[in-house]
């Protein structure tokens, strides 16, 4: 019998699950983490525990201080759960272009909120610098760190963990990695892990194609939320992705719906994006060949959101 943990030792170590009906025949394998199992139900529980702790190792979070953070809500719910598990207060600035439900699972760790009114809840780039100005703002207080993800070069380190746990899992064999991009930290924490097995791993970055950056494209609006932020993030480093692909968030928001009806994966839009983009590189590669990607988060997230409009 394993004996109980502290909640934090419950971060990671999440199944890996093979799509078993919606890709196609003569196409590659596809596995995906399902980071849904993770304490608050999201990926970035990962990333979030790698950043405050290094913080409160080398003396920026000092012990009862503040975590400020400007978040889409995935990241903020993680940092929550640190938060409160760990003894630290949270201030986030957040907005109404994210889900009700992200904003209200933060509320009830404990974080104080505030708000960036958005354009007709669209997600842009001024939004998003709006929020960044806010945050840093608010962290000049006595007490108070800025975690400021998107420049925190700690996160990284929280993935690399996942990669190896994928690499087992997979059965020692993972031939490309496909992951949207908000901060980088995923794509290149789990990339990392991967290549130390495998070198010749193909990487795959997927972004929305209202907001295709990335690819050398313009800024644009759109509503998937905790990717594409409608600018370079800092920490990209495009000499470490194959390539960049895109879906539109119509698209995603439909194989999000897929996902649950013909797999029983209950998940949000940027994971409809990882899949959309994994099919297209599992049929390139063909039979023999194994696609990894990510599960980010439960559709529990998005009830309120037009992902799924039969609900809302």
């Amino acid at each position: 019998m394993t004996p109980p943990c502290h909640l934090l030792e419950a971060i990671g170590n999440t199944p890996l699950v093979e799509l078993r009906h919606i890709v196609p025949p003569g196409s590659a394998r596809i596995v995906a983490k399902l980071e849904s199992a993770n304490p608050t139900g999201g990926m970035k529980d990962r990333v979030a525990q790698a950043m405050v702790t290094q913080a409160a190792a080398d003396g920026r979070l000092k012990p009862g201080g503040t975590v400020v953070e400007y978040t889409g809500g995935t990241t903020g719910v993680s940092l929550a759960l640190i938060c409160a598990a760990s003894g630290y207060q949270a201030h986030f600035v957040t907005s109404d272009a994210f889900s009700e439900e992200k904003r209200r699972t933060m509320r009830a760790y404990g974080a104080e909120l505030t708000e960036i009114p958005s354009d007709h809840k669209r997600i842009t780039s001024e939004l998003i610098r709006a929020m960044m100005a806010k945050a840093e703002e608010l962290s000049r207080r006595p007490g108070h760190w800025f975690c400021d993800q998107l420049h925190n070069r700690d996160g990284e380190a929280g993935y690399h963990r996942l990669g190896e746990e994928m690499w087992q899992q997979a059965g020692g064999r993972v031939d490309a990695l496909v992951q949207s991009v908000g901060s980088a930290h995923s794509i290149r924490g789990t990339a990392y892990a991967l290549r130390r097995h495998n070198p010749t791993l193909q990487v795959v970055a997927a972004e929305p194609a209202e907001s295709a950056v990335l690819s050398g494209g313009s800024p644009g609006p759109h509503k998937i939320e905790g990717i594409g932020i409608g600018f370079i993030p800092p920490l990209w480093r495009p000499d470490e992705v194959s390539e960049v692909l895109s879906a539109s968030t119509d698209e995603s928001n439909a194989m999000a719906r897929r996902l649950a009806r013909e797999e029983g994966i209950f998940t949000g839009t940027s994971t409809g994006l990882n899949i959309i983009v994994a099919l297209e590189v599992a049929e390139r590669l063909g039979p023999g060949a194994t696609v990894g990607t990510i599960i980010i988060d439960s559709g529990l997230r998005y009830l309120s959101t037009d992902v799924f409009p039969a609900l809302a």
